[in-house]
This record gives structure tokens, sequence and C-alpha cells, in this order.
């Protein structure tokens, strides 16, 4: 009679299906995404998706097929309950009796009655298992597949119209992995369960009414009762759950934007700005969660109202046993239906809101499926030209970026781009292919040098390569394509002089007989174009050829062209003294190893772009591993791809699980530890134990009183079964005011210890992970998008190991202890039995369990894969879409899936067994049960009553137990989560930023800098050496200049000054100390770096200036932004210091982005400056002044500079040349220039200058 138990454990039964509601692993996806979409038209399509199909789009006639059947077995699932009561009916009617003749053949008839029952109700769930799992996957995995295929359709505007503190990174990560998640459950289970549920309530109130209409007449309108405070709470539980979630994504962004940007971050030292800015964040989602958890107690308190229905049961129950004479097992049948029907549909709720949910899920994502692009590439209309002959004509062209369409960018533009004859590229690329591609872009050499040659990882966001190697693997990529139309973008900014040449040579040869369009600063590049256009202000000022331009000097209309290269060319003849003769004697070729203060102060150059472009690319890594397959060419220059691919191809989905692998190395974590980072909320643990214990005894107080109830009905003294029956009423009533008490208490107090755990624990963990060495970053399985996905998901789970988990097992244990006990005192032999069945009902309970926590980290990793997928394509969806390459992500995308589907198939099956054993078991224990216990009537060992309360009783311990069991998936996926965190946690960094022992000098920073023997290598690439014993000293307030080819490790040198990395041998010092000896953000915090790939943050152009110095002034931030040329398009925008920069920085132009970034620096003030190509995005123009505001900025400071335009460090007190990791040679511009051809560095600065003389006499 486990069925009845359930019927008393109303509480628990009910706590079973919500606990996955709000806080379980059915994560009910964020509710604002896309709402920066909604408009009359979206709203239209909302309504036009639901009609389309809703949920269930995706589904095919084999899908159709598996829900049908499904739905037939969900439905003979659900009158498990109804069928099994029915026969109870009978039993409990023969059974109790009094001075009824019972036989054992009587006892064997409904026995086997009730194993028919099991078997059907098993039978269908096994059925419901297989098709709805089975069909859960198809479904989703097309789903996902639908939308990333859209995401990568939209145009690029689409990214850039956000809402200011949003990341469209982590809200289409967060649909691709949460979204379709909640609509994968709730098709495999809140579907099912839905439907099993409404079947369960139709045929309890048809069965109520076929043993006692006149029971079930009066007890109809209790329903309303059990719906009236599901519907009130729930709303409220739900309103604050999707304001929690809202929440949180603020806070994921900052997460997500900080470990994008770690070596900004780090630089400035803004790790306790970051998470500050994390933990305010945070607070609202804490205060939601507790909202949630007090709306919870409240309707599970209410749920006490069943306990009103025992007491009319009792109170009229008793008047018509005693006045119309019906048999107390059908009155209690009756009544037991009754109140199933209503628990029924209050347990449908919360699958309903899943659903509804998920259906909610469903129409945003499809929204986004069904959004026709503005520019659709997609789109069959229009022409397909047979033959492009690449002619390109702007006819007055108007423009302003969808972000900012108060500030015009073209206005008016007109021109006309003839064509040339074309050449045909082939589709496919062999291998051969590729090395050609790579040797045209001078790219070979470097890449075999590599220790996996073309295979090599080149890391997230291509960190693993220099600015140089990046750029020439990405203009291979482009060569390879033989494109038709070939555009530039500064494709040879970030390369040395040599490279340059051998790269423009290649570049030259490749855009002959095509279409060419370059964005050029270094004018020199362009010489040989057949058109140059200048614009200014979005209008075409001048156009013609190098010649014509040059010849335009002194007309009142043009001349811009002319002034232009002048500058440069001035800029270049500045930094030569006309004195020096370079044929001059130096003594000993130790020259190049010395140090000799130079006579000039280091002028700083600043090349930019006239045209404001919407965003700089950004920079991911990609790799291959498949045999044959050719380097990727997704993106544009200066970008490269991988992570996910490599990740996707390495993982072999018949290896061990990540959960088997936690627990080979990391422990389980104890449940105490936990426990002690929830110490400040030990009041609330203690009162929310107190009340669970309190839960739990009550279910077998109340299984005790429902046992007597139904004895008494059969007594044949009307006037004592009447009396009986008032004093049961009214015990019934007691325990509803008692179970709303501890149920307001348990939800709330645990809610109070399991937010604030989840906040403190993310905290702790993104605090943890801002102190690790830059290192770990580039490890493959610590991405960004991975790392923000444990911050989101298993630092949630952790609430469910101990809030949850101890709030069930309290409960559980009490509760299934008071039970035991009670079922022994009363009948010790049908208490042994019993004792003896539940391990089984127990255990099918739990194998189900297993099975859903297996699918559940099938899908978690694949989720994982996917999700970095989809984030770098986010990220590098304009290079997707300059390459068109929508097809290969989504292959690559669609064989993360590929795994889990197929495991799928056997997880159906398995799905279905678990549920046949746990509804078969179910059944068949009542048949056990009954059966023993009418043998034991029969012999006259026990009595009718103590029959049912026993049963009751220990039956009621396995329900609860079950649903402790029911925990089992949150609570194996919480502990692996926790694995997870504690791991990092428990991680000694090996760049500890804040050791102890580590003073911060009281004296002032002077800013020597000095490299003793200095070997390195890559963490990621540790047979590949960079730097083989380099030395180099700088002195305090000078400028050195590191030079020398790509890939020498030029930028290797201001990582380890950075303390990025610490070298594999040698000694770093500053200031004549080992910076290991220092504080580390205190050494950091005097030293400033500016990349050649800015990083910003979503936020506001001020923000991002006083980044990393929240206490700046409004003086300060301008005085900066003037200092770095930043000032002047800053005030010309309409929102001024307050514009919004959007998700790294996207919403500003490449120049205008690396002007905040240099106001970042100088607001700084360090004592130590590193440049890396920091100035490459200024225009010429921009370039002067800022170069002006630096020279006066560099006064007092050591300043260290990596460049590859040699003109602007000539003033250098200092120029180092790095070859081969080491220091080839040094000295100032004059000595070294007067090596002669011997010099590595006359090799690199002739031809640069060679080009700008040339330039200079056309």
């Amino acid at each position: 009679m486990l069925v009845l138990a359930a019927m008393f454990n109303s509480k628990g039964l009910l706590v079973a299906a919500v606990s996955y509601w709000p806080d379980g692993s059915t994560a009910i996806p964020a509710h604002q995404f896309l709402e920066r979409m909604r408009d009359p038209e979206m709203e239209t399509n909302q309504e036009n998706a639901t009609r389309k199909g809703g949920i269930f789009r995706c589904a095919d006639g084999t899908d159709k097929f598996l829900m049908i059947v499904g739905a037939l077995g969900s439905i003979g699932d659900g009158l498990q309950y109804p069928l099994s009561t029915f026969v109870l009916s009978f039993v409990m009617n023969d059974y109790g009796t009094p001075n009824n003749p019972l036989s054992k053949d009587t006892v064997d008839k409904y026995a086997l009655k009730l194993l028919y029952v099991a078997i059907g109700v098993g039978v269908s769930a096994f059925v419901e298992g297989l098709c709805w799992t089975r069909t859960a996957e198809r479904q989703t995995s097309r789903m996902r597949m639908e939308y990333l295929r859209s995401v990568l359709r939209q145009e690029v505007g689409f990214f850039d119209t956000q809402e200011s503190g949003s990341s469209t990174t982590y809200q289409v990560v967060s649909t691709i992995s949460n979204d379709a998640n909640s609509i994968q459950v709730a098709i495999c289970d809140k579907i099912p369960n839905s439907l099993a549920y409404v079947a369960t309530f139709i045929s309890c109130i048809v069965v109520s009414f076929i043993v006692s209409w006149r029971l079930a007449l009066a007890a109809l309108p209790l329903m309303v009762l059990f719906v009236g405070p599901c519907l009130m709470f729930g709303k409220i539980m739900t309103d604050s759950l999707m304001q929690k979630l809202e929440t949180y994504a603020a806070a994921g962004g900052i997460a997500e934007q900080a470990i994008s940007s770690i070596r900004t971050v780090y630089s400035y030292v803004a790790e306790r700005e970051t998470l500050e800015k994390f933990s305010n964040a945070l607070q609202k989602t804490l205060d939601l969660g507790i909202k949630q958890g007090l709306a919870k107690g409240i309707m599970m308190g209410c749920i006490g109202i069943i306990y009103l229905g025992w007491a009319f049961e009792a109170w009229f129950g008793g008047y018509l046993a005693t006045e119309k004479g019906q048999k107390g097992g059908s009155l209690f049948v009756a009544s037991v239906n009754v109140i199933m029907a209503g628990m029924s549909v209050m347990s449908v709720l919360p699958n309903l809101a899943s659903v509804a949910e998920a259906t909610d899920a469903a129409t945003r994502i499809f929204e986004l499926i069904d959004r026709a692009p503005q520019i659709d590439s997609e789109d069959k209309k229009g022409k397909a030209l047979s033959h492009v002959r690449g002619e390109v004509v702007f006819k007055a062209i108007h423009f302003s970026y969808p972000s900012r369409p108060d500030t015009p960018v073209l206005e008016g533009l007109n021109l006309t781009i003839p064509a040339e004859n074309i050449l045909f590229g082939s589709e496919g690329a062999s291998t051969d292919d590729v090395v050609n591609a790579a040797k045209a872009a001078n790219a070979h050499d470097f890449i075999v040098k590599l220790p996996d040659g073309y295979d090599t990882q080149v890391g997230q966001f291509g960190f693993q390569m220099s600015g140089g190697q990046k750029q020439r693997i990405a203009i291979a990529r482009a060569l390879i394509r033989e494109p038709k139309i070939l555009l530039l973008d500064e494709a040879t900014s970030a390369l040395d002089t040599e490279s340059e040449g051998i790269v423009q040579a290649a570049i030259d040869q490749a855009s002959k007989g095509r279409t060419t369009i370059t964005v050029a600063h270094r004018l020199s590049t362009i010489r040989k174009a057949k058109l140059i256009v200048v614009l200014q202000a979005g209008r075409v000022v001048e156009a013609g050829s190098h010649e014509e331009l040059m010849q335009t000097n002194g007309r009142r209309e043009g001349g811009e062209y002319f002034r232009m290269m002048q500058l440069q060319q001035t800029l270049v003849v500045q930094n030569e003294d006309p004195d020096d003769n370079y044929d001059y004697k130096v003594e000993g070729k130790n020259l190049s190893r010395t140090s000799t203060p130079g006579r000039h102060s280091w002028r700083l150059t600043a090349p930019g772009t006239p045209i404001s472009n919407a965003s700089t690319p950004r920079r991911i890594s990609w790799r291959s591993t498949a045999p044959g397959t050719p380097m990727s060419n997704l993106s544009s220059p200066t970008t490269s791809i991988g992570t996910p691919y490599s990740y996707s191809l390495q993982y072999d989905i018949s290896e061990a699980s990540d959960e088997e692998d936690f627990e080979s190395y990391y422990p389980v974590p104890s449940l105490w530890r936990l426990l002690e980072m929830n110490a400040p909320e030990w009041g609330s643990g203690l009162i929310g134990c107190m009340a669970a214990i309190g839960g739990g005894v009550s279910q077998s107080i109340n299984a005790y009183f429902v046992g007597l109830l139904v004895a008494t009905l059969f007594g044949t003294d009307k006037a004592a079964v009447k009396h009986k029956c008032t004093t049961l009423s009214f015990i019934f009533l007691g325990l509803a005011a008692f179970n709303f008490v501890t149920s307001l208490l348990q939800h709330y107090c645990f809610a109070v210890m399991g937010e604030s755990l989840t906040k403190r624990v993310r905290e702790k963990l993104l605090g943890k992970l801002l102190s690790f060495e830059i290192g770990w970053f580039d490890e493959d399985e610590n991405t960004s998008a991975a790392i923000c996905a444990r911050l989101a998901t298993e630092a949630n789970m952790v609430r469910s190991l101990v809030g949850d988990r101890i709030s069930l097992l309290v409960q559980a244990f009490f509760g299934s202890l008071s039970a035991y006990l009670l079922a022994l005192v009363l009948s010790w032999r049908l208490g042994l039995v019993l004792l003896a069945v539940q391990p089984i009902v127990i255990g099918s309970y739990y194998s189900r369990s297993v099975v859903t926590k297996s699918m559940a980290g099938k899908a978690r990793k694949a989720q994982k894969e996917g999700s970095q997928i989809a984030s770098e394509a986010v990220i590098n969806h304009r290079t997707i879409t300059a390459f068109s390459s929508q097809k290969r992500i989504l292959g690559l995308f669609k064989s993360t899936l590929r795994g889990p589907k197929e495991e799928s198939v056997r997880h159906s099956y398995l799905s279905g067994i678990g549920l046949f054993s746990s509804q078969f078991f179910n059944t068949a224990s009542i048949a056990v049960g009954y059966w023993y216990g009418g043998r034991l009537l029969t012999e006259g060992q026990i009595e009718a009553q103590q029959l049912f309360q026993s049963y009751l009783a220990v039956v009621f311990s396995g329900y609860v137990i079950a649903e402790a069991g029911s925990m089992t998936s949150d609570i194996s996926k919480g502990r692996t989560a926790v694995q997870a965190v504690f791991k990092i946690m428990d991680r000694n960094t090996e760049i500890d930023p804040e050791s102890s022992q580590r003073s911060t000098s009281k004296k002032e920073m002077r800013g020597k800098v000095e490299l003793k023997d200095v070997f390195f290598v890559y963490p990621t690439r540790p047979d590949s050496i960079i730097l083989k014993g380099l030395n180099l000293k700088i002195e305090p307030g000078k400028t050195v200049a590191l030079v020398g080819p790509s890939g020498s490790g030029k930028s290797t040198i201001i990582g380890i000054i950075e303390r990025f990395y610490d070298p594999l041998r040698g000694t770093v010092l500053i200031d004549g100390k080992d910076i290991k000896g220092y504080n580390l953000r205190w050494l950091r915090s005097h030293i400033a770096l500016v990349s050649q790939e800015p990083s910003l943050f979503a936020g506001t152009i001020r923000e991002n200036i006083a980044y990393g110095k929240q206490d700046a002034q409004e003086s300060e931030i301008e005085n900066a932004a003037l200092l770095a040329n930043a000032h002047e398009f800053i005030s010309g925008m309409s929102e001024g210091y307050d514009t919004y920069c959007g998700e790294r920085g996207v919403q500003l132009s490449g120049g205008q982005k690396q002007r905040v970034a240099l106001a970042r620096a100088i607001l700084k003030n360090p004592k130590i400056l590193l440049l890396d190509e920091a100035t490459s995005a200024l225009d010429s123009f921009s370039e002067k002044l800022v170069q002006e505001a630096l020279e006066k900025m560099l006064v007092g400071r050591t300043c260290i500079v990596v460049a590859h335009r040699l003109s602007t460090i000539q003033k250098s007190d200092s120029i180092a040349v790095i070859k081969n990791g080491q220091v080839a040679e040094k000295g100032s511009h004059n000595e070294l220039m007067s090596l002669g051809q011997e010099g590595v560095y006359y090799s690199l600065i002739r031809p640069q200058e060679a080009a700008s003389n040339s330039s200079r006499f056309h």
C-alpha cells in the first residue's frame, strides 16, 4: 500500500515535485534575453513561433510517433495510484470488517491483482521513459543547431545594438546551454510527468465516485484549497526566480569579460574592483533567492490544508459509516483519491510551470531563428552572378552604426573601384595548398619550428602566438582562398621590417588580377595602388594614384594625402641626425652588448585610422587535429581560431567521464567543509534542521492516526465511532498548523543558508581565479566560457549539497527512524518483512536517479564543448561572416552533439528500465505487504488496525527515503560541481599576488629593470624555448626599445616584467631586487601596459579610463583623455564620457579603443611604462599629438617599447635587438647603424628607410 503513504505524505510528495522547479537541475532560463529585439515585429514573430509548433517545432515524423507512444505510456503510468487504491478498497473492506472470515485464497487473489497492476504500470513507465528521453535529445539537438545557424546568419549590427550591462556572448551561451537544456528536460521529464499527473487526477476522481460518490462529492471543494496557495505563491516564486536569473546575467557578464581580458585586469591591479562589482551584482541575486525560499516555505506550509482534508474525512466519513452504512475501506479510498486528485493538480503545476518556461525559452530561440537579418547571407533572392568582375561602386552612401545612430560615419560617400580580371580559386584546400599559402605569407618557417608544426595549439584568442605570427597565419588564410575581392585592413601592421617586406611582396603578387581594397595608415605600403582614396568626415576628399595625389599640394580642395605623407616622412627625418656618419669606426664588437645613454629622448609615433571602424575582431585560437585538415580560414587579419575544434576532436566519448577523473584525483569533499563555509548562517541552519525534524516526525504521526481512522470506520458502536472520528478531526487540524510552521521555517532558513553559500562560493571562486598565473588561463580547459560556466552552474549546485541536501536528509532520517520504530512496536513480524522489502523499492528509485546522473553528465559535457564553440563564434562573428565560414562552425558544433546523441539511444532504454523498476516494485511492494499482512490476519497474529498503521508507517519511510533519492541527481551533480570548485580553490597559484612574506617597498620605485640570464618557455609549449639566456639592463627613467623579427620574444619580455609568467631560469630585477620578492599587486600598480590589442570592458568610456583607479576625479580623467588625444572624439559623442563602449569595446573603432586604453595608462601614472605596439591604430595626425604628449609623460619614467616601425623608436635612449631569444645587439640608433650591413638592426631598418625615401621622391 505504498500509494497510501504518498497520500498521507502529501508534503513529501509535493516536495519531490517542487524541488526541481526553483532549485533543482532544471534551470529555468533568463527572462530578458533578446528583450532588446522585441519590437512589434518581434511580438508578431513570437505569436507566429507559437503557432508554428511551439516547443515541438523541431519534431519530425519519428519524433511525433515517439511522443504519441510516450504519451500513452505516461497515461498508463499515471493510473498506478487509482488502480492500486481501487483494488485496495476491496482488500481493506475484507480485511477490516469485524467477524469477516478471511481465507488465504482471498489474500492470494488480491495479491495477484495488485501484481497485475504492477506489471501494467511498469510496462507503461518503460515505454514512457524510452520514448520521451529519445525524442527530447533528437529535438533539442536540432534546435541548438538551428539557433546557432541563425546567430551566425545575423548581421553585424544586431550584435552591436545591445543594452548597457548586457553580454551578447553570455546570452548566446546561456541560450545554447540553459534554454536548450530546459527544453530538453521539459520534453523528457516535465511533459510526461504532467501527462501522468493529469491521468492520475482524472482517474482518481472517477475511482472516488465509484467507491463512495457522497464523500467524493462533498470533498471536491477541498481541491480548490489545494490549488489556490500553489498558484499564488508559485507565481511569486517564479517571478523571484526570473529576477534572480536576470540579476546573475549581469554578474556573469562581469566575470566573463574579466576572465577573457585577464592580462588587462592584472596589469591594472583591478582584481579587487572586479570582485566588488561582481559581489554587488550577486547581492541582488541573494536577496531574490531568499525571497523565493520564503514563498516556497509559505506554499509548502499551505499544503498542510491536506490535513484539513483528513479532518473532513474523519468527520464526514464517520457520519457515512454510521448513518449510511458505507464500509470503511470504500470511504478511505474515496477520500484518498480526492486528496490524490488535488495533489496531482499541485504536483502538475511546477511541471507545467517548467513546461511554460521551456515554451517561453523555445519562443525566444525561435524568435531569433525566425528573425530575418537586414543583411541576409542566405537570401536566395536577387542576382547570383555567374562571373564576378570585381567592380565596387558606392553611390551617395550615408551610414551610422546602429549603436550610435546620431553619429554619422559616412555622409554621401561616392566611390568607384574599377575591376580587374578575376582569378578563380578552388573550393577545397590540400595540405600542399596550406603550406604554399603559409610560405607566401612568410609563416612557414616559424610554423615548422614549432613542436607540433601545423598542428601546434595556438591557445584561446591566439595568445600562444606573437602578434606577427598571428598576422601571418591570418594572411595565409586569406591567400589560400584565392578570393575575387581581397580586403586588407592594416594586414601587415604587426610584422617586423624583414617579414613585412616579404609579406607585402606576397600580397602584391596575390593582388594581381583581382580587386583589392586596402585600409592603411602606413602610406608607404600603398604607393603602388592604382587608386588611392582619402576619406575625411565620411566623404571622399581626394582620389587618384600616389603620383597624382602628391601633386595636389597647394590646391584649395586638396592636399590631404600630401600632408599625411609629409607628416609621416617628417617623423622619420626628425629621428635622423644630419651630422650622423654611419661610417665612423667603433672599437670592438662588444658595443652592441653595452648600454650607451642616448642623447635624444624617445618620441612615440602613432599611426591610426582616418576611417572609423566598427570594431577590431577578437582574437581566438584554433587548430585542427584531424588528419589532412587544413588550417582554418575563418577569421580576418590578426585573428586565428581554435580551442573548441581541438577540444571536441581530442575528446573521446568512450573515455572515463569527468566525474570519474575527479573522484580519482579529488576525493569527494567533506560536508563539514561546506558547512564551515556556511558558518555565519549557523543560526538559520539550526532552526531549519529543527523544523525539518518536526516535518519528518509529523508524517509518522500522521500515518499512525490515519491507520487509526481506517480501523475506527469499521467499528460497530456508532457512538464510539463518531466520538473517535471527532477527536481525530481535531488532531488533524493540529497537524495542519504544525506543518505550516515547520515548512515555513525549514524552507526559509535553508534558503538563507543556500543563497548565502552560493554567493560566498562564487566570490571566493572568482577571487581565487583572479590570483592564478596567466599560464593557467592559457590551457585549453580553462577558457573564459568554461570558467564562467563553473561560476554560473557549478557554484549554484553547491546550494543543493548544503541547503537542499541537509534539509531533505534531516527530514528523511528522522521521519524514517520514527516510522520504523512505530512499525516494529505495533507489529514486529510485519515490520521486519516490510523493512526487508524497502531496499528493493528504494533501490529502484536510486537506479533511476543514477541513470539521470549519467545523462546529466553527458549533457553537461556536450554543453561545455558546444558552449565554447558558440562563445567564440559570437566573439568572431565578423570574422566568420567575412569568410563565409558558417557551415564550418555548424559542422564543428554538430560534432559536439554527435557523441551524446548516440549515447541518448542507450540512455533512453536505461531511462525506461529505471522507470519500470521504480513503478513496478512500488506497486509490487503493496502486494507483498498486504499478502503477508493478510496471512497474519488469517492466523490471528495481528489486528487490522495494527496492519494498517504499521504498514503505512513503514511504507511512508520508504517514500521519505525515495524522496531523498529523487534528489540524488541534483546531489550527484552538486558533488561533482563541488569537486571542481574545490579543485580550483585548493590550487596553489605558481605566482602568488598576495603572499604576506613579500613586502611592499616603502621607498619610491625608481624603475630600474634588469633581466639576467633568462630562459623561458610557455607552459603550453614546453618544447619551444623562447628566451635563451637573455640579458638586458634598463636604467631608471630611460627608454629602451625592443625590436626584432616576429616571434623572437619581445612581447614575452614584457609579459615577464609584468610577471604574467616566471622564467624557467634566470632572474628579473626591479631596482636591484628580484621581482619575486615584491608583493605582486603592489609591483603591478607601478607598471602600466598598453598592448597592440586593447581590452575594454562593457561600461562607459569614463569607467574604462578610470579602470583600476576608482577614486579618479573627473578632471584627472579628462586630462588623461586630452593627453591621449581622446577627449575630442569623446566630447563629440552624444553622451560624451558616458557613452557605452559595448562588450569588449565593440561600439568604438580600433583607433578610439586604443586611445581610451592609452588614457587609462596615463591616468595610472606608472613608474614603468610598457608599450607593445601601443599606437598602431592611430592616424597620422593623432600620432603626432600623442607622441608629443607621451614625450612629456615619459619624463622620470622607465619605458620599454616593442615596435616594428623602427622610425618611431630611433630616439630611444637605447635599442635592444632581440633575435633567437637573446639580445643580439644593443645601443643607440646611431651606434647600431654604425655596425653596417653586418648588423641585425641595420638589416631591419634599411628596408623601411628605402620605402620611405621612395615615397618621398614620388
